[in-house]
């Protein structure tokens, strides 16, 4: 069975503003809103990108960069995986790939992915 790509992929600016909002950092809504980050690019949104739109308070990094996993469903690195190798969680894979704009990634579905991509 499909995992469903979550909805947030959809959304706009105004809509990712609104649930950094909802979420309980009003400060940071216009952080997200005047940097263009649409649903599309919440993937690309980590505790090394945050600082570059705005938000710089450490401990509010580490709340965000959890919401947004839970919100895009990826899973966090294990603890003990070496940083030599390069981050495997298909779901993730999957998103940086339906991040980008056109034809063929508005049409990629998981399943075609994880085949395509022999995973």
């Amino acid at each position: 069975m499909e995992p469903e790509v979550p909805m947030c992929l959809r959304w706009s600016c105004r809509d990712v503003g609104g649930w950094i909002r909802r979420k309980g950092f009003p400060q940071y809504e216009a952080c997200f809103t005047e940097n263009g980050i649409n649903g599309r690019k919440l993937i690309h949104v980590t505790c090394s990108t945050l600082p570059q739109i705005g938000v710089t308070d450490f401990e509010d990094m580490k709340v965000i960069t959890q919401l947004l996993r839970d919100l895009l469903e990826v899973t966090e690195p294990s603890w003990n995986r070496s940083i030599s190798l390069p981050y495997r969680d298909n779901m993730g894979l999957f998103l940086e790939q339906k991040s980008q704009t056109g034809h063929n990634h508005d049409l990629l579905t998981y399943k075609q992915f994880i085949h395509e991509q022999g995973l």
